[in-house]
């Protein structure tokens, strides 16, 4: 716990920084959606640094808003000593079409290979691991990456979770952008208030089995 609290500070940090703007961040285009539009990563910090973070705005098209947050990551000023990715969105298509799935109607975090099974409906798990150019996008990408921890914003719960074999549960308020990070920041123990609109936060540290989230 105390290393997750840790490094979740440390992703407080980065968005709660103050100040102008720092140099505009480097962003790649990772690959294209089913229906042709980028997946966009944006580095910001120190690039030499071996502390890897990644930060993903949504992976459900009717779960976007997350997206908010990541943008405001993008804007702000980085702090030094952390490698810092960004990705707005890994379904640009379900967002576009306001889906959870993406243009196939696939359930992206049903698409890992971690346990992967044949599920239909609106967790449509696709025809085999790894079947949709998003999902491979992004199982490629934490492959090269390697975080040392990553954080995927969900709303179907409003709670912080650890995805791990034994996850950490905290409920947290629906917060403006400027006071959510503070819920990442706190995430090793604070619950913060009433169930509302709802929001989560799954949390993946290196060496967990390779997949997005539970969500």
């Amino acid at each position: 716990m105390r290393r997750l609290a840790l490094v979740l500070g440390v992703a407080a940090l980065l968005l709660l920084s103050s100040g102008a703007a720092a140099a505009r961040a480097r962003r790649i285009v990772l690959g294209r959606s089913v229906d042709g539009r980028p997946i966009v990563a944006a580095e910001l910090g120190n690039p030499a640094s071996a502390r890897k973070v990644l930060v993903v705005g949504a992976v459900h098209g009717n779960e976007p808003a997350g997206i908010a947050i990541a943008d405001l990551l993008i804007s702000r000023r980085a702090i030094r000593g952390v490698d810092l990715w960004v990705v707005p969105s890994f379904n640009p298509d379900g967002v576009a079409a306001g889906t959870r799935g993406n243009a196939h109607g696939v359930d992206l975090n049903r698409n890992f290979p971690w346990r992967w099974r044949p599920l239909s409906g609106v967790y449509y798990s696709g025809a085999h691991p790894l079947s949709e150019p998003e999902s491979r996008i992004a199982y490629r990408f934490l492959g090269r990456l390697r975080p040392a921890i990553s954080i995927w914003f969900h709303q179907h719960l409003d709670l912080v979770d650890e995805s791990a074999s034994r996850p950490t549960l905290v409920v947290v308020e629906d917060l403006p952008q400027a006071r959510a990070v503070a819920l990442v920041g706190r995430a090793a123990g604070v619950g913060m208030g009433s169930r509302r609109s709802g929001g989560a936060v799954d949390v993946r540290r290196r060496g967990d089995p390779d997949r997005a989230s539970d969500r």
